[in-house]
């Protein structure tokens, strides 16, 4: 297939890109650079534009014609977007907006799109299945959630991907998670325990959970890629939570990172920080139903030992 990848050079779209390439696609990524990576793209055609200028990816629809989008393009930190909501509304909802109007003009029907389990806010009942209530509790999941309604009216098939916590690398060390700021708690940990940072803040232990802190789902990003590769071949609409259905806590995790890593970690216990349900994990019933899916990779140990190995090389 002859695909666009809007935000390839960043963390899951680099990597779902890479292995696009791999399985014999032909692909494009379109970035605009103000948090990807130039190098991530490696030998893919990279056009660096912003989806928030309509001519821009007009011009790239004009110049190429694609089989189908994936679409990853966002701001997407749950925590920021509450201190900058009219940056995340302006930069999601209208890039995505103006992506799906240069589709219909140009006749392209397939759309994959990069949503989030932020959209369910605090759930009432967990695991969580596509059905469960649509209540985002920060300005990111809501962004999500309203281009998830723009796509419905625009002429596409589409598969919306609601992802859990992506995590992990590259098992070769290739591509990993580079943010700027980094707020994720397995690179963040990673970097304590290589003493680039003094110390981990832990952001409660006092939650309704058996550890007293926050319990989250997380996916390696190779097994997210190979999600989207099989969504390519859905014929109708869907939409599809990608989790590994299980959850780790936080004390869990830095307890792998340490194990791994071989090192103590210093803990400082914060105050919750706003919009953290104690608990969320998928209901994966429907990704492996639909997708033929299955993670390969998503135990909590791989994910933190490819993590740590991009670490070292990159850091």
């Amino acid at each position: 297939m002859k695909l666009l990848i809007t935000g390839g050079a960043g963390y899951i779209g680099s990597i779902t890109n890479k292995l696009l390439t791999l399985a014999g696609h032909d692909t494009i990524v379109f970035d605009n650079l103000s948090r990807g990576h130039r190098e991530a793209v490696g030998k893919t055609p990279l056009l660096v534009g912003d989806l928030t200028n309509l001519s821009e990816i007009n011009e790239v629809f004009e110049q190429h014609t694609f089989d189908a989008v994936i679409h990853f393009a966002a701001l997407s930190l749950a925590g920021e977007s509450m201190e900058k909501p009219y940056e995340y509304f302006h930069n999601n909802l209208l890039g995505g907006l103006n992506l799906l109007e240069a589709m219909k003009k140009h006749n392209c029907k397939k759309i994959i799109f990069s949503s989030t389990s932020a959209v369910y806010g605090y759930p009432k009942n967990v695991p969580i299945a596509e059905e469960e209530a649509i209540a985002p509790v920060s300005v990111y999941g809501a962004s999500k959630n309203m281009v998830e309604e723009m796509i419905r009216w625009y002429p596409v098939t589409s598969v919306i991907l609601r992802y859990f916590n992506a995590a992990g690398a590259m098992l070769d060390g290739t591509l990993g998670e580079d943010h700027e700021p980094e707020t994720h708690i397995i690179p963040v940990a990673i970097a304590v325990a290589l003493g680039k940072q003094k110390t981990f803040e832990l952001f409660g232990d006092d939650y309704d959970t058996p550890d007293g802190t926050c319990i989250r789902d997380y996916i390696h990003v190779v097994d997210l890629a190979d999600a989207h590769i099989r969504a390519l071949e859905q014929k109708g609409s869907q939409i599809i939570n990608l989790g590994v259905g299980r959850g780790y806590s936080n004390e869990e995790v830095l307890s792998v990172v340490e194990k791994v890593t071989g090192k103590k970690l210093s803990v400082e216990v914060k105050p919750r920080r706003p919009g953290d349900p104690a608990k969320l994990w998928a209901d994966n019933t429907k990704a492996k139903k639909v997708l033929g899916w299955e993670p390969k990779y998503s135990d909590i140990e791989t994910i933190v030992t490819s993590a740590l190995k991009w670490h070292q090389i990159h850091t």
